[in-house]
């Protein structure tokens, strides 16, 4: 088999550490940065899993990240924020990691290997096609995640597939298959440097496209955080504020009314006669800010 772009050796990394950290810093900075520019080459990809995640959302399924190593923290560190961010249900979020959770305390190499493992977690998950699994190993190969997207097409679900080798067998088992190819790594086989950073690039742009998707974004501003904290709610009262065109004081009571729910604060701050009527023109338009604006303004 030939040997993985993941695996090679990098071109200047001979006699590596005999150079001056500085010189050693600078050279695995322009890893990283060469490794993000790999992500330009899989926005179609991308945008094609974006409808997939939200359709799954949005018809009520469940987003289930599926992991292994490195590539299991990017998933977890995206998949955690969604809720917070977009206001998407926690119960719709999932992340199955090689190992479970004890990886993130002691993460050992030989749970990637148990594929059986990433089927069983999959079926105890009873999925339907309303959901929708994302999974991403660097290599391709890694036989938990593989064997979960085998398991999930064979009970209907969509699955998105992700590695940084051109050719691995995820990307032609997955209904959307996504390489991000990055250059070998400056320490050779270290995925968690640039392949990771590419995969939390390309995660990042993905869930983001995704609450596009839903309606969960609006000029740029997050519309369906949630403000559990003071800078959140100072956030949310900015948003309310610049979006209705209201003060920041009348946002404020706005937010308070609707117990810090942003859309339907900027309909209340642009003059809907009360919560209800916010809250009614939101059902109307699926939760689309601008089109409820629309209507409100018409």
């Amino acid at each position: 088999m030939a040997e993985r772009q993941t695996e090679k050796r990098h071109a200047a990394a001979q006699g590596l550490e005999l150079r001056s950290p500085v010189e050693i810093l600078s050279l695995l900075a322009a890893g990283q940065a060469e490794a993000a520019k790999s992500v330009a080459s899989a926005v179609d990809e991308l945008a094609d899993g974006a409808v997939l995640a939200a359709a799954s959302i949005e018809a009520g399924g469940r987003l289930v990240y599926v992991a292994a190593g490195s590539s299991g923290l990017m998933a977890l560190a995206d998949a955690l924020e969604l809720p917070g961010t977009y206001g998407i249900a926690r119960e719709q979020i999932v992340v199955l990691l090689a190992g479970g959770l004890d990886s993130l305390v002691n993460m050992l190499g030989g749970p990637e290997d148990d594929g059986e493992a990433g089927r069983k977690a999959i079926e105890d998950l009873y999925l339907d096609a309303r959901d929708c699994v994302i999974a991403l190993t660097a290599s391709g190969q890694t036989p938990f995640p593989v064997s979960a997207v085998l398991a999930a097409k064979a009970a209907g679900a969509k699955t998105i597939g992700f590695s940084n080798n051109a050719g691995a067998q995820i990307l032609d088992i997955a209904d959307v298959g996504v390489c991000l190819p990055t250059p070998p790594e400056v320490i050779a086989g270290s995925t968690r440097m640039g392949a990771g950073t590419a995969q939390k690039i390309a995660l990042n742009m993905l869930s983001t496209l995704m609450a596009i998707h839903l309606g969960h974004v609006h000029d740029g501003f997050m519309v369906n955080v949630v403000a559990d904290n003071i800078k959140l709610r100072e956030r949310a009262r900015g948003i309310v504020a610049s979006i209705s065109g209201a003060s920041e004081d009348r946002a404020a009571a706005a937010l308070e009314t609707s117990e810090g729910a942003v859309k339907p604060a900027v309909l209340l701050a642009a003059g809907a006669d009360d919560l209800a009527a916010a809250e009614a023109m939101l059902a109307e338009h699926k939760g689309r800010l601008r089109l409820a604006l629309a209507a409100l303004r018409s």
